[in-house]
């Protein structure tokens, strides 16, 4: 769950998305987005039409689900035309819709990124001529016999209107009375002059079975997260190998069932189906337990005891097994059985037991159809989608093992958290079939911002017009003494809702939990990310130390997290000016991160696989969401200011040593330095006992080796030698920064210097946006152009680099001709987060690390949290101060404040 952090996260109104999306960008879309910006002219407010007909860019996708919606919004930040921005599944049980909404970049003049460009040759890799412009894709059902409300949906939210901005439609005259909506399902037919009738749009229908696979192809290749397996009520999300995706088995399971075989896009074949699906169990249902609605019907089947009413094996055999040929006392022997053996009429037995009978006898037959098919063909991978499954754990575990016994184990179900969208989706991308080939899982994000949902075509929450609304709507709760406990408001009953089928723990406007345990966000569509190029091997790369799939490890920092709530709220109103506005705002991100913290305690995996640095990534989106882009932005400046003040004499003592001295004594400094983590509970008391430069002085004095893991010698070696022979210099060096104040200005700069007298070139990478009081790219300029006045190495260096204003005005953003000092950069790393995963990184960072030789990782983030135990096809450095006392204990058998130095040359690789 890594990747960009987000501004803020705004909920599935398109008026949110209006007055919101203008004040605040995510993670993908401040980043990316700009960055696609500065690589096309300008050509002010015109948009070039690029053909006949309207265009969809996918060629970035990312999910913004939102707190409110268990099925995804889908980001696409490259999109640029006024597409037509609705598309539809009318299926005989459910209307399946999905739309389109875009946001309004802002342009962005950075001469580091232009210098950047220049030298490290990124290409534009846009060839377009119109400003670049976002979106979203969100994702809503309805009911198939409620289709008024279905049409009174699309037409409140002018969703049928030609052209994208809200501002120039009105609700009585469309600006575009012959507009053409894609559809498929059978109900394009049945319901096309229902359609043209009361919004004046015609449906241009497209193939089921083409819509079907596109979407599932789609999902597939994009969505790191999107598959994974259900047994036990245990879910395992599998990374599907967009190389090694084919061929598989797609059983979609609509109103009844259709099987298909995918041999790649645009490949496939209908192998076979069944009648029986899900239209048998609603219908069933509603003749015998009076049920009004299909998600009435799955709740009732969970509190429902199918032995009731079910014939078992043990009832043929007296309790026992019928171990001979391997069936449990347990094992369904009849469906119905005790209706036939028993004098008891309908009345007589419980609708819950007559529905949970009801669900594993269409269960149980399509995972033992599926599974023959799959045998039939070879094939192992068997996706199960479509409403019927609704993210329904019981539904799941059933196919699951359905498939796992007939398969003797061989074979797994699994299924698509988007399962239900699959035409809709194939419907909405048919509107231009290009661009899917070209997209990459490194370059989607899945947010999980807070809003009010639109739900079969009511409002369950108010409209969200904007943050303030957002708030008041969040207050409610509050006022009502009703916690909030998870990220969606449910529906009342005989609603269909968002797929949740647990009994509501109190009545009203209450928060509850989904039986599916399962949540899809907002997905954010990010082309310029790309894979870290120096990962060993990216496949088997995992970003995150520490496993949260122990429950006591997750409590744990669920606990550290919360605990670290009422500091971080103090700290980000302080940053707004402490106004009561601001307060308001600070409440709201605390009662909306304690809910995602509530929602993952009950449930882990509801938002995808879980890992501390999810955790820590989801706390900087919460920020954001609420409008506090940078809680520590004062701190950050006066520990930058206080560090400066003292760092000539830093240098002057440096440069009064030995070499070997000097090299042991910056190590030991970036260490020290690294005490600074206002996301550290001890280094937060810390603060309240003396200044920067008096915590700084101490910690140095407090470095005495041998530190807990010490590779000094060997790192000391491959830099300066061990006899007359020196070692070669690295050719450039990338240095992943972490905090502002000491830690950059007293620690990680001197070395920096270090490695540019050795003839280094020095990439300094740091967040792309804030995180706590993380140092970013945007202000490390600043930070260096003051440091390069108190020494003349950073400041030929930057000046060689691009980094100081007056030298990229006099040489045209160049370096200087002539000039004999290698360069000083700075790139971002495509992150907003006190984590990275390398999976995920700006395209300038990958571009810079084509020529690097060394890494060197500082900080519990970047060092520790994560890539702790990552590989690199370079020489790499971790260095980092420990911080917590329980991380010490486990990650290095230490105690808090011990020190990290791991140096891992490039042939540890070799074994």
């Amino acid at each position: 769950m890594a990747g960009l952090v987000e501004n803020p996260f705004l909920g599935n109104k398109d008026k949110i998305e209006e007055s919101e999306e203008r004040k605040g960008k995510s993670r993908g879309e401040e980043i990316g987005e700009v960055r696609e910006k500065e690589m096309v002219p300008g050509t002010g407010s015109s948009i070039k039409r690029s053909g006949s007909r309207p265009q969809l860019d996918l060629s970035g996708a990312a999910i913004q689900g939102n707190f409110e919606d268990r099925d995804p919004t889908i980001l696409l930040p490259n999109q640029s035309d006024d597409i037509s921005h609705l598309a539809l599944d009318i299926g005989g049980s459910l209307i399946k819709l999905v739309y389109f909404s875009r946001h309004e970049d802002k342009r962005v003049d950075d001469k580091r990124k232009k210098t950047v460009k220049q030298k490290f040759s990124i290409a534009n890799g846009s060839r377009r001529s119109y400003p670049i412009l976002g979106g979203r894709l969100h994702f809503v059902k309805f009911e198939t016999v409620k289709i008024n409300e279905c049409l009174d949906f699309i037409k409140s939210k002018q969703l049928h209107c030609d052209g994208m901005n809200p501002r120039r439609w009105t609700v009585d005259k469309p600006t575009n009375e012959n507009v053409v909506v894609k559809a498929t399902g059978g109900g394009a037919y049945k319901f096309a002059d229902l359609f043209k009738e009361r919004l004046g749009v015609s449906l241009d229908k497209e193939d089921e079975m083409d819509c079907l696979v596109a979407g599932a192809n789609f999902l597939l290749k994009a969505i790191r997260h999107e598959a994974f397996t259900h047994m036990e009520g245990v879910k395992e999300f599998v990374q599907i190998d967009q190389n090694d995706l084919f061929p598989y088995l797609l059983v979609n399971i609509g109103s009844g069932v259709s099987i298909i075989k995918v041999d790649g896009d645009g490949k496939f074949q209908r192998v076979s189906g069944t009648n029986v699906g899900g239209g048998t169990y609603w219908g069933l249902g509603k003749l015998l337990t009076k049920c009004k609605s299909f998600d009435e019907l799955l709740e009732l089947s969970q509190r429902g005891d199918n032995g009731a009413i079910d014939m078992l094996v043990g009832d043929i055999y007296g309790g026992m097994d019928y171990s001979k040929i391997g069936l449990s006392a347990s094992t369904i022997a009849s469906s119905f059985g005790k209706a036939i053996s028993e004098s008891k009429e309908l009345q007589d037995f419980r609708p819950e037991d007559i529905s949970l009978s009801l669900l594993r006898m269409i269960s149980y037959n399509i995972g033992q159809i599926a599974y023959l098919n799959a045998l039939r063909f070879g094939l192992k991978r068997i996706f199960f989608g479509g409403f019927f499954i609704r993210g329904h754990a019981y539904t799941m575990d059933t196919i699951s093992f359905a498939v796992h016994f007939w398969s003797k184990a061989d074979a797994k179900a699994m299924f698509l958290r988007h399962e239900g969208f699959l035409g809709a989706l194939g419907a909405f991308m048919s509107y231009e079939k290009h661009g899917l080939d070209d997209l990459m899982v490194h370059q989607l994000v899945e947010r999980f911002p807070m809003g009010a949902p639109y739900v079969g075509g009511k409002i369950h929450g108010p409209p969200l017009g904007d943050l303030n609304e957002k708030i008041s709507w969040m207050e409610k709760f509050v006022r009502k003494g009703i916690e909030i406990t998870a990220p969606v408001p449910m529906s009342p009953r005989a609603t269909t809702g968002l797929g949740g089928f647990e009994v509501p723990s109190s009545k009203g406007d209450a928060l509850r939990s989904d039986a599916s345990n399962l949540n899809v966000g907002v997905l954010h569509l990010v082309p310029t990310l790309e894979v870290f190029p120096l990962l060993a091997d990216p496949k088997t790369y995992e970003p995150n130390t520490i496993d949260l799939s122990d429950h006591n490890e997750l409590e744990y920092w669920l606990t550290v997290l919360s605990e670290h709530l009422p500091d971080l709220v103090d700290k980000a109103v302080a940053s707004e000016g402490g106004t009561d506005v601001a307060k308001r705002r600070g409440d709201a991100f605390a009662r909306a991160f304690s809910a995602h913290l509530a929602r993952l305690m009950e449930e882990p995996a509801a938002y995808g696989k879980l890992g501390l640095a999810y955790l820590l990534e989801l706390r900087e989106e919460c920020l954001r969401e609420f409008q506090f882009t940078d809680a520590y932005r004062s701190i950050k400046q006066r520990e930058n200011e206080a560090s400066l003040a003292v760092l000539s004499d830093l240098l002057l003592e440096l440069d009064s040593m030995s070499e070997e001295s000097r090299l042991l004594t910056l190590i030991e400094g970036v260490l020290a330095a690294n005490i600074f983590d206002w996301g550290s509970r001890a280094c937060v008391d810390l603060y309240h006992k003396g200044t920067i430069i008096e915590i700084y002085r101490m910690s140095r004095k407090k470095m005495q080796r041998p530190w807990r893991v010490d590779d000094f010698d060997r790192f000391k070696e491959r830099m300066l030698g061990s006899g007359e022979e020196r070692p070669s210099p690295h050719k450039r060096a990338l240095l992943f920064v972490d905090n502002s104040g000491a830690d950059i200005v007293l620690g990680m700069l001197p070395l920096a210097r270090e490695l540019l007298r050795y003839g280094t070139e020095v990439v300094l990478v740091a967040n792309s946006l804030p995180a706590l009081n993380d140092v970013t790219a945007m202000e490390l300029p600043d930070i260096v152009a003051e440091a390069a006045k108190h020494c003349d190495i950073l400041r030929r260096a930057a000046e060689a680099g691009g980094l100081l204003v007056d030298a990229m005005i006099n040489n045209n953003d160049s370096p200087k001709a002539g000039s004999s000092s290698v360069p000083l950069m700075v790139v971002e790393n495509g992150c907003g987060s006190p984590c990275i995963d390398l999976r995920q990184v700006s395209s300038e960072l990958a571009a810079a690390a084509k020529d690097a030789d060394l890494i060197i990782l500082e900080g519990m983030g970047r060092a520790l949290h994560t890539n702790f135990n990552a590989r690199f096809k370079c020489d790499a450095l971790k260095l980092a101060m420990v911080k917590n006392q329980r991380l010490a204990e486990k990650l290095i058998q230490g105690n808090i404040y011990d020190c990290v130095c791991r140096y891992e040359p490039s042939s540890y690789l070799i074994t």
